[in-house]
């Protein structure tokens, strides 16, 4: 192109001018989020999550009273910060209806014939079964075949069922998932991915077995305690619970003992099984027992709010655009007492992370101007249930579920010591990587990556919902890096996990809660979100990516 001197001299000024002009932006849209960060406190955090985790909330079970008061409390902070409700019918609330349940262990048996040998198992020392959503009485009588993890995976050219026959028949498997890369790990392991897949090969019943793995996760003894807290599935406009598989008549899980005595006799021993799952190829066979298994389910169906709140955009285009942030804001309610105490409060799990919701917001309601994308602050119901709360609101939104950009979950703040890097399961599925790099640079701290792949933490919180939606989500957590040879993260981290997760202790009075480093997770979360919402390309799923693939179809 033929240009005169003047012409290129203009446009050389013309380009230093969109230069600097861009700059300023960046620079000015900089300094917009640090003082928006200057609202976030540590003592706001501590008072919040105080009153959230007092005894007089008896731990926030799903669909109690407790629950009832923290939502009332959320609603009312969201209001008292100036953002609008974005529930039902111009509410803070979306209503979700529930089915709360218990299996009457009264009128449940499970008996095992092997060469026309009955062993009758014992419920809470050998099994436990769940309770049906759709039946209050169930009953199975069928062979039993062992089909190892209980996977069909086409995409990792994985099929426990490719050399048995299910049809009519009872399968039992283990937990856990072969050896993938760890979301795709973390996504077959999920509990409801193996029976809707046993219920497709035409089963009629399903037994979890046990194993040191998930022993060490979520130990047997553990899920007897947790039978005293009822379970929930959501119900659709026409009162069908969600995940449900009528096919499958009886879901029942072994402990370990029970489990090793169920491979007598099989051909293979249960320390043969153990280590094959270890090794990540089990072998599916068919055995010579018969289940017999009768289920009593004692239900009522219940309703439960998610409490919803927005900050409206303001770009002209852009507002009409969402980022999410989530945390559940229930726990376990009162279950079985540990150390004379009963109530479960919940206070890392989750009032930290619904007290850094509202600072998120409060930050955000700083920003000059307001940011770009429209935000909407989802405290959800029933995590501790299967993630109830956030799947209802994923599949349900209130806002079009194409104009959800990103989801980010805010879930179990670990603010027990001072935070120097940063952990995000999810983000490395999407552009939300490079959104978490930038925040961290910012703040002067890493990214480091899942230390616990075997955890499949991935699957158990609520941006999962999300992801199963095809919308980019991510969870972050503070890091187990230390400059301090005294403080071992990964340590305290380790008993913490032991001592009081999901258990009563888990309360404002716990040693070594560290405000300071909640605010600064605060910020930072606040700060990723920021860059979403000022970013004119939403967040995108990464090229062939398994979750971007597998659920994109679902977000339009």
């Amino acid at each position: 192109m033929n240009m005169s001197r003047a012409t290129v001299f203009c446009s050389r000024a013309f380009l230093i001018a969109i230069l600097f002009s861009s700059v300023f932006v960046i620079q000015a849209s900089a300094d917009s989020a640090d003082d928006a960060m200057t609202a976030i406190h540590p003592e706001t955090i501590r008072a919040d999550m105080r009153f959230l985790s007092d005894d007089l909330l008896e731990g926030r079970g799903t669909a109690t009273r407790g629950y009832e008061i923290a939502a009332k409390f959320m609603a009312s902070q969201f209001e008292a910060l100036g953002l609008k409700p974005a529930g039902d019918n111009g509410t803070y609330w979306q209503n979700v209806p529930l089915r709360k349940m218990n299996v009457d262990e009264s009128k449940t048996a499970l008996t095992l014939v092997r060469d026309g040998k009955e062993e009758t198992l014992e419920f809470r020392k050998d099994y436990i079964t769940a309770a049906d959503p759709g039946r209050a009485e169930s009953s199975v009588d069928a062979p039993v075949v062992f089909v190892g993890y209980g996977i069909t995976a086409p995409d990792q050219n994985y099929d426990d069922y490719k050399n048995v026959d299910v049809h009519g028949k009872i399968v039992a498997y283990m937990f856990g998932a072969p050896k993938f890369q760890s979301a795709i790990k973390a996504h077959y392991s999920s509990s409801a991915e193996k029976a809707e897949n046993a219920s497709a090969h035409g089963a009629v019943g399903a037994i979890i077995l046990d194993d040191l793995v998930l022993e060490g996760m979520y130990s047997f003894s553990e899920r007897v305690r947790d039978l005293t807290i009822p379970s929930y599935r959501w119900l659709d406009k026409e009162g069908n619970a969600n995940n449900y598989h009528p096919k499958l008549k009886v879901i029942a899980q072994l402990s370990l003992d029970a489990t090793k005595r169920f491979f007598e006799g099989s051909g293979h021993t249960g320390d043969e099984i153990f280590a094959a799952i270890k090794a990540g190829n089990p072998v599916s066979f068919a055995t010579s027992i018969t289940a017999k298994i009768q289920n009593t389910t004692i239900s009522q169906d219940v309703h439960s709010p998610n409490v919803v709140a927005e900050i409206e955009g303001s770009d002209p285009t852009l507002k009409n655009e969402y980022l999410v942030y989530t945390a559940h804001l229930d726990h376990l309610g009162i279950g079985e007492a540990v150390k004379g105490d009963k109530i479960y409060n919940g206070t890392l799990d989750n009032a930290s992370g619904s007290a850094t919701l509202l600072e998120i917001a409060r930050a955000f309601m700083q920003v000059n101007p307001r940011p770009r994308r429209s935000v909407i602050f989802v405290n959800v119901t029933g995590e501790e249930a299967g993630l109830l709360g956030s799947d209802y609101y994923a599949t349900h939104p209130t806002v079009p579920k194409k104009s959800i950009v990103a989801d980010i979950n805010v879930d179990e703040v670990l603010m027990l010591w001072p935070m120097q890097d940063v952990i995000s399961f999810g983000a490395e599925h999407s552009s939300l990587a490079a959104v978490m790099d930038k925040a961290a640079a910012h703040m002067h701290v890493t990214v480091s990556p899942d230390p616990m792949p075997q955890q499949v933490i991935f699957i158990r919180s609520d941006q999962y919902s999300f992801v199963k939606q095809g919308i980019p989500s991510m969870m972050p957590t503070p890091g187990f890096k230390s400059s301090d040879s005294n403080i071992q993260p990964e340590k305290i981290f380790g008993e913490w996990e032991e001592t009081r997760y999901h258990q009563p202790q888990d309360d404002m009075e716990q040693p070594g809660l560290d405000f300071k480093a909640a605010a600064a997770f605060a910020k930072f979360s606040f700060l990723c979100g920021y860059i979403v919402t000022q970013d004119p390309q939403r967040p995108t799923w990464n090229k062939k990516d398994f979750f971007g693939q597998h659920y994109s179809k679902n977000s339009q």
